[in-house]
């Protein structure tokens, strides 16, 4: 069993003020596999000190200086990959092949990107006689969730590190493991007293006395919209800069001209990866009516092929992170059966050969409409809607008929067509037959959030921009 007991804070592993732990429950198991340090607003004050002590020389290191430190974390990064996986498939339950894969590769691909940015990036520019300077925003608090560990905190990390920030780090206490090897891979890399530190807990204990820290620029949260709203409360009296990445109900429209069987199929296999919990997943699937019993027996078709087990094995889905987010899909499922969908694939209750861990039926959903409540919560589950709709026009609308704006998909052979249908959706990401970059902003319209994470834009988050007037070029006269 893992044991996590001090936090990181001014270079140096620390013991919290208090003497308080929690538990981290293996979701295939429904065991104990670890205990983590619980933080206080004790040891936000002193991690927060630090990072404000360390600021002024961090904030004025070289562009050089800060690649030379990427570089180093980038080999630390290499040496701990399999650590990393295995910590991701022990806390949050990422099947192997995910959590050796895409779940620990996101995270080398954000650090590349972000050694791209800083070798070309322009923090100064001469317009006139104005110089437009752009300086780290300062100290920034970092909340990240639990279905993305990696993905979430390099996107926010290596950003402000890059940029001259400073930073405190709060992992999701569902999702602490990825977090504490993170750090250590940090530390090992050399990064500068101060300049990073971690302290473990719960939004309670720590997510609300880093929101609110007057000696805290800046905000950094991605989870759930509802936490998302507090989190903007808590830092309102302090006017500090919030950027959210919360949730999303994202559409994933199939245009009539598309290989209707496989763009079905691979909506259905996009949708239950990770266990259904990605934000960015394409929630809803618009079909045209008129060829809704096509799309049932390709989605019944492609549902029937996923295998869902144990995650240490060869599996496609693994369990949901926790017993509350069971009993949540399973409440969202009996809904959807209750307000009359028609149920394709999957159901209540876990899978045959099952009985226990935290387990959910890949579950298809067909002849919904946008007003079922399975349409329009995020289930942050392995289920799938599908609505039928008229023609574009009605596509669109029904796709944009949500609180959400996080992500949105077009499936057609047409790209001029699928173009035009991306360009009228409201969302802050839309791939077209697929694709994947990251170099492009990712953020949400609506209540999906503000500001945006990914390649330059990400980067950009972490600024302030000073315009100073009358500076002049060099060669003038004075």
């Amino acid at each position: 069993m893992r044991e996590y007991l001090k936090f990181y804070i001014d270079g140096e592993w620390v013991e919290p003020a208090g003497n308080q732990t929690f538990d981290v429950v293996n979701p295939a198991t429904e065991e104990v596999a670890g205990k983590v340090a619980a933080g206080s607003a004790a040891d936000v004050d002193a991690a927060v000190a630090a990072a404000r002590v360390a600021f002024p020389v961090w904030a004025a290191s070289t562009v050089a200086e800060r690649l030379d430190l990427f570089r180093a974390i980038g080999a630390e990064y290499r040496k701990r990959t399999a650590d990393l996986a295995a910590s991701l498939t022990e806390e949050m339950g990422a099947p192997a092949g995910l959590a050796n894969g895409f779940q620990v590769d996101l995270a080398a691909g954000h650090l590349q990107q972000a050694i791209e940015i800083l070798e070309n990036y322009r923090f100064e520019e001469q317009r006139g006689a104005t110089l437009i300077v752009k300086e780290p925003i300062g100290v920034c608090g970092l909340i990240t969730p639990w279905n993305w560990p990696m993905n979430q905190i390099a996107v926010k990390v290596f950003p402000a590190l890059g940029t001259g920030c400073t930073m405190v780090l709060k992992p999701s206490e569902r999702a602490p493991f990825t977090g504490q090897i993170f750090t250590e891979i940090l530390a090992a890399a050399g990064v500068p007293a101060g300049v990073f530190n971690l302290v473990q807990g719960d939004g309670p204990g720590v997510g609300v006395p880093l929101s609110s820290h007057p000696e805290v620029d800046m905000i950094s949260f991605t989870g759930s919209t509802r936490a998302g709203v507090e989190i903007s409360r808590n830092a309102a009296p302090t006017v500090k800069r919030v950027t959210q990445e919360l949730g999303g109900k994202g559409p994933n429209i199939v245009l009539d001209d598309a290989d209707f069987a496989t763009n079905v199929g691979a909506g259905v296999a996009n949708m239950m990866g990770n266990s259904g919990q990605t934000c960015s997943s394409p929630a809803r699937m618009l079909v045209p009516g008129a060829r809704m019993a096509e799309a049932i027996e390709a989605a019944r078709a492609a549902a029937e092929t996923i295998t869902v087990g144990d995650p240490t094995g060869d599996v496609a889905v693994g369990p949901v992170v926790a017993a509350a987010q069971f009993e949540k899909i399973q409440s969202l499922i009996q809904k959807g059966i209750d307000e009359g969908a028609t149920l394709v694939a999957g159901g209540i209750g876990r899978p045959d050969g099952l009985d226990k861990g935290y387990y959910v039926k890949p579950t298809v959903f067909a002849d919904v409409t946008n007003d079922m409540t399975i349409a329009r919560e995020e289930i942050f589950g392995p289920v799938l809607v599908i609505i039928g709709y008229d023609d574009i026009d009605d596509a669109v609308t029904i796709a944009n008929d949500t609180e959400y704006g996080l992500a949105g998909f077009v499936a057609g052979r047409d790209l001029d067509r699928a173009r035009a249908v991306a360009r009228r959706l409201r969302a802050g990401s839309i791939a077209i037959n697929g694709g994947f970059d990251f170099a492009a902003p990712f953020g949400g319209y609506k209540k999906s959030g503000n500001g945006r994470e990914w390649g330059e834009s990400g980067f950009e988050e972490y600024l302030e921009v000073k315009g100073i007037l009358g500076y002049a070029p060099e060669s003038a006269e004075v």
